[in-house]
């Protein structure tokens, strides 16, 4: 197309109207199977949007029907969400490793065994001096009234607990903090600190019996923690601010329903059940095929359902509980492993216990990634290095088949230190796909059947925005 303006001739371009789904300027739809008798999920891919679409209407909706409208409503709005959620958020937490060291010599732990067996502390002064630099950091990056939130994370943080503690009691109005524990030294006094200053805490374990639980999580003369572990759920009970950790493995996937069981009886707020991450050799001996986890993955979340159903008592699933917020309240989402780029480096980075920093924990012991020191380098300039964008940068639309993918924006293809060390480059998939695929497919079921409030926490949907398309 040509016009005259000021005599001179310009060209411009000659969109479509985008009148028509799948051409032009038009909606970008795809139809997936949701594994539902009645309904289909219809996705466009670059901006999350979606619908549930009776199968039997599937062409109509589809073609001529009020899908494209109401995407023309909506497409906008879920594109800013997507935008923001992606490329418009910084760090506002830190994994803070206090020690190297471990008392434990899980199988699949992602810290190298010479770190956890022999390394250092960090000092109590020198951690008192890494929150107050991060103290000032957050200053001028969080919102005025919010707190920056600091996990103190492992190895295992407990073995260094009075230059911990000492952190919590010097900084406990500037921070939220968390810890992540294996659990086998938080005694009664721990316990009672923690809770008292509202210290969330989450521990570790894998099965509802010692026989099973203790095959891969065990200290270095090879004696299970099953025990102590049971010991310090019983000290818990009735804090609100605490959850539970399972790693899911080749070694534990056939009992994860009556692990669900065995948390319900034991009364957890909300726990975990993440598929094993496949970073370092050791933990690959345990990776599970795709469809023998999700087999077992989904009975433990159907068996969630039937507890809800039996007592009215919900045992949320948090990472699945995360898919399913992406799904119907992007904002809402608690933890950012599944969207691209992920949180590591822009939502969170991690500390180790030298003051080296890292876009995640599981780049710990990874010195490719080591990108400065806190204590002697720039915050901002270590956010921006190569390191961490390697991190920051790794898109979806970058990965094969990733880029093809319709639920990409619910699944983010982790994890990029998995993916690095495991295949070869940030550009590759991680070590699960069709994992990660049926639980998107189990969660848009979930959706249709109107169970959505069994799967997640009291009170989930004050004060976001949800978007469902029924």
């Amino acid at each position: 197309m040509t016009s005259k303006k000021n005599n001179r001739v310009t060209k411009t371009a000659a969109p479509s109207r985008g009148r028509f789904v799948n051409t032009g300027n038009g909606p970008t739809f795809q139809a997936i199977d949701i594994g539902h008798r009645d309904y289909a999920a219809v996705i466009d891919p670059d901006t999350a949007f979606w619908s549930l679409v009776a199968r039997k209407k599937l062409a109509d909706v589809m073609l001529d029907g009020d899908l494209p409208r109401a995407y023309a409503k909506k497409a906008d709005q879920f594109a800013r969400e997507m935008d923001s959620l992606r490329f418009g958020l910084t760090p506002s937490a830190v994994y803070f490793n206090p020690t190297e060291r471990c008392n434990m010599n899980c199988t699949y732990c992602y810290i190298p065994a010479e770190m956890r067996r022999e390394g250092k502390h960090m000092p109590e002064k020198k951690l008192l001096k890494a929150l107050e630099i991060l103290k000032q950091y957050f200053r001028t990056t969080m919102p005025k009234g919010e707190k920056p939130q600091i996990i103190f994370h492992g190895a295992e943080p407990l073995l260094n607990r009075y230059a911990v503690f000492a952190g919590i009691e010097e900084y406990g109005n500037d921070f939220l903090f968390g810890i992540q524990t294996n659990a086998t030294l938080l005694d009664d006094a721990a316990v009672e600190f923690l809770t008292s200053r509202n210290v969330s805490i989450g521990i570790s374990l894998d099965a509802p019996t010692a026989r099973i639980a203790n095959r891969t999580r065990k200290n270095w003369d090879g004696r299970g923690t099953f025990k102590p572990v049971l010991a310090a759920m019983r000290r818990l009970n009735g804090y609100d601010g605490w959850s539970v950790i399972c790693t899911v493995t080749d070694a534990n996937l056939q009992h994860l329903t009556r692990l669900v069981d065995f948390f319900h009886d034991q009364e957890v707020p909300m726990c975990l059940m993440n598929i094993l991450r496949c970073t370092l050799p050791p933990s690959r001996s345990l990776k599970p095929g795709d469809a023998k986890a999700a087999k077992h993955f989904l009975a433990a979340l159907d068996r969630t359902y039937e507890l809800y159903r039996e007592t009215g008592r919900r045992l949320p699933v948090g990472n699945f509980a995360n898919i399913l917020l992406a799904i119907i309240a992007p904002a809402a989402r608690r933890l950012m492993c599944d969207i691209s780029p992920c949180g590591g480096g822009r939502c969170f980075f991690a500390l180790a216990s030298n003051g080296d920093m890292f876009p995640c924990s599981e780049f710990i012991g990874l010195d490719r990634f080591r990108a400065g020191n806190l204590f002697k380098d720039d915050v901002p300039a270590v956010i921006g290095s190569e390191q961490f964008r390697m991190v920051t940068e790794r898109k979806v639309e970058n990965i094969e088949p990733c880029r093809r993918c319709a639920i990409r924006h619910f699944c983010g293809s982790p994890c990029p230190a998995e993916a690095h060390e495991m295949n070869g480059g940030m550009d590759k998939t991680g070590a699960f796909c069709e994992f990660y695929e049926e639980q998107v497919r189990y969660a848009f079921r979930v959706i249709a059947d109107g169970k959505v409030d069994a799967y997640l926490w009291d009170g989930w949907d004050k004060g976001i925005k949800d978007t469902f398309n029924f």
